[in-house]
């Protein structure tokens, strides 16, 4: 790109020069030692188009080489990642986390607008420490429950891997091993996951891969409290001999004040009486299909 201003409109303060990319731990690789080449001003950011600094490297042994799509203010404003456009927090699409935390950002579309919203957002972020995402991500009060079963806590490097060989495809490949490109069967191409767009990843509509993980987390199994709301009786299973009342009033003690802890050790369970509804519903959301005391799984459901 040529960066003469000449009659340009572009005010080159705008533009982005930066030294190092904003990545997740997928799209930098397995590799510690990694060469990166560094083009100023190299490409147009595919969401706001105004010319960023392009960084580009190979993320590991028969990978394919990446490089940097978004610029790092566009980054910023969302806390993704500046290839992939997942979340940098939990590995999500950004329609999955805003959804998980209830946050709706409507960031304008046309030029001018765009331009306006950008420039706001870059003050913001050059006020703040750096330690929190900005606008209303930033505002948004704690994590969701269904994040952080869904959220990626592994790299996931097979993303990294080359595309699919269309001459193999068709029977016409002649560079055998040599060649960069997988060697594989492609998927259907009537599958949605075929078709995804970055501006679509980026303002969290129609995004196929967001859609898929939702459909996971509706039927993932949860505890829906009773109607009737004189129940705060958590029933607690599979106890085995090694869970004592002690163990588990040091648990649920964070959730709110225990009336009573009844043990029943015949059917190896326990039922914990709190105080106050809230409390019962507090504890049975945070501990329901995650709650281990001294390497034991327990069951949590409500009393009747």
């Amino acid at each position: 790109m040529a960066t003469s201003l000449g009659n340009n409109t572009y005010n080159r303060q705008n533009w982005e020069d930066a030294d190092f990319p904003i990545l997740c731990q997928t799209c930098l690789g397995e590799n510690p030692y990694i060469r990166m080449t560094k083009e100023k001003y190299g490409k147009e950011c595919k969401i706001c188009a105004r010319p960023f600094t392009v960084f580009r490297w190979c993320p590991g042994t028969r990978m394919r080489f990446k490089k940097t799509e978004v610029c790092q203010t566009c980054s910023k404003m969302k806390n993704v990642c500046q290839t992939c456009l997942l979340d940098l927090e939990y590995g999500l699409p950004i329609q999955v986390r805003d959804t998980g935390l209830s946050v709706k950002e409507d960031i304008p579309r046309s030029d001018v607008n765009k331009e306006y919203y950008t420039q706001n957002m870059e003050r913001e972020i050059a006020n703040s420490d750096g330690t929190r995402p900005v606008g209303q991500l930033g505002k948004a009060t704690s994590s969701s429950d269904m994040l952080l079963k869904l959220a990626r806590t592994t790299p996931y490097y097979k993303r990294n891997r080359p595309h699919i060989c269309s001459f193999w495809v068709k029977g016409e490949c002649k560079r055998g091993e040599e060649c960069p490109y997988r060697h594989e069967k492609p998927t259907d191409p009537d599958d949605p996951l075929a078709d995804q767009n970055i501006k679509d990843r980026y303002y969290g509509i129609n995004d196929p891969v967001a859609d898929k993980l939702l459909k996971r987390a509706s039927t993932m199994p949860r505890l829906d409290p009773p109607d009737d709301k004189s129940i705060t009786t958590l029933y607690i299973g599979g106890l085995g001999d090694t869970v004592t009342d002690g163990d588990l009033k040091s648990h649920f003690y964070q959730f709110g004040e225990i009336r009573t802890i009844t043990i029943v050790q015949r059917q190896q369970c326990a039922f914990i009486q709190f105080a106050t509804r809230q409390s019962a519903e507090m504890a049975a959301e945070k501990s329901f299909n995650k709650l281990i005391i001294n390497g034991r799984r327990l069951t949590v459901k409500w009393g009747r």
